[in-house]
């Protein structure tokens, strides 16, 4: 049997930007990208610390330590520059995978850097 787990978190990330004209999708800095493993295009769940809202959409890579966190699209309509956001990947993993896993988790200060 297989179960969905959380693979990887970007906590406590400030909103930089937000651009509704845009495709849809949220731009992150490339840094916390690698630091997490999730990749370009890959579906993400969101909520804001803010107002409550939570959202699935798609990652798009940004400017590698730019601290970006942008809202594009539709997804601008769920938050604001400065809102605190967590953004999710899960992942389906077997039972003998889960005895030894671990999902990576990034912690993030006020600019968007990790801390270590």
């Amino acid at each position: 049997m297989l179960k969905c787990m959380l693979r990887s978190k970007i906590h406590q990330a400030t909103v930089t930007d937000s651009n509704i004209l845009y495709e849809g999708s949220l731009t992150v800095d490339q840094e916390l990208l690698d630091a997490t493993g999730i990749k370009p295009f890959e579906q993400v769940r969101v909520s804001n610390m803010n107002n409550g809202e939570r959202f699935e959409t798609y990652i798009i890579p940004g400017e590698r330590n730019s601290g970006t966190i942008c809202l594009n699209g539709a997804a601008a309509r769920k938050g604001v520059t400065g809102d605190l956001i967590i953004i999710f990947s899960y992942a389906y993993y077997t039972e003998e995978e889960i005895a030894d896993f671990s999902p990576k988790i990034v912690r993030l200060d006020k600019d968007n850097r990790i801390i270590k």
